[in-house]
């Protein structure tokens, strides 16, 4: 882990050179040796789960966990690679924009996931104060040197933030376009299973589309459609369980 600012630099310029080339693929992971697993496999940056950080440390996900023990987290998978770190840090934590980035900056981490489900309130937050928010956090980098990567995770694909179905492709344009313009990197609309609706959002966001694998989407068919980014979340943490959960109840029979 570094957290010399010349070095944070290069590796948060290298990961944002990374979203506009061949398609980002980012196996997520959970703790040290699972992100020197992927370092080791040769993907060229690792990034973080919150769902199975949060579990690993014995909590729900959704900002339960406290975050001084996520970004401690965060620390050691940053510590046990060579490549660019990017976390997923939920909604940010309750923190204010240049407290984030510095505790971010801190762990070693260049990238961050910041997602616009309010955990406190419930459903979305309003979508233009999170982009003023994320234009915040964009501001915040710029001051310390770094030009951390902003993944802005667009959440209403998901069923409990009461998107009506037919809604959801033009909420997340609208969304994700702001967000855009407060200096996101990258926009990741979670949830999103069909081909055709990715599709869209891929033409009509003027920036990366973070995706992922599904029934009707394989990493050739994201590459087809242009996606820049695709991520698992905590799915290779679950089936890591779920192997040893098998393997264990075997041996108690």
């Amino acid at each position: 882990m570094t957290t010399d600012v010349a070095d944070l630099k290069a590796l948060a310029v290298k990961l944002r050179e990374l979203h506009h080339g061949e398609l980002l693929v980012l196996p997520n992971v959970w703790d040290a040796a699972s992100a020197a697993i992927v370092a080791a496999a040769g993907f060229p940056a690792v990034a973080t789960a919150s769902a199975a950080i949060s579990a690993m440390l014995g909590y729900p996900d959704g900002e339960v966990a406290p975050w001084e023990e996520m970004f401690a987290a965060a620390g050691r998978v940053a510590r046990a690679v060579p490549v660019p770190v990017t976390v997923d840090a939920e909604a940010g934590y309750g923190m204010r924009p240049r407290e984030l980035v510095d505790r971010l900056l801190s762990t070693g981490a260049v990238g961050c996931n910041l997602e616009d489900t309010d955990h406190r309130a419930g459903g979305l937050s309003d979508a233009g104060e999170h982009a003023d928010w994320l234009a915040e956090v964009r501001a915040a980098a710029d001051a310390a040197g770094v030009p951390v990567v902003i993944n802005a995770r667009v959440d209403t694909f998901l069923p409990p933030n009461g998107v009506p179905e037919t809604d959801r492709v033009a909420e997340t344009i609208r969304r994700g376009r702001l967000y855009l313009d407060a200096g996101a990197d990258c926009i990741y609309p979670i949830g999103v299973r069909a081909e055709r609706d990715l599709a869209t959002l891929v033409t009509e966001l003027p920036g990366p589309v973070n995706g992922n694998t599904g029934d009707e989407l394989d990493l050739p068919a994201l590459r087809e459609l242009g996606v820049a980014r695709v991520s698992y979340g905590p799915r290779f943490y679950r089936a890591g369980l779920a192997g040893f959960k098998a393997t264990v109840e075997k041996l108690q029979a």
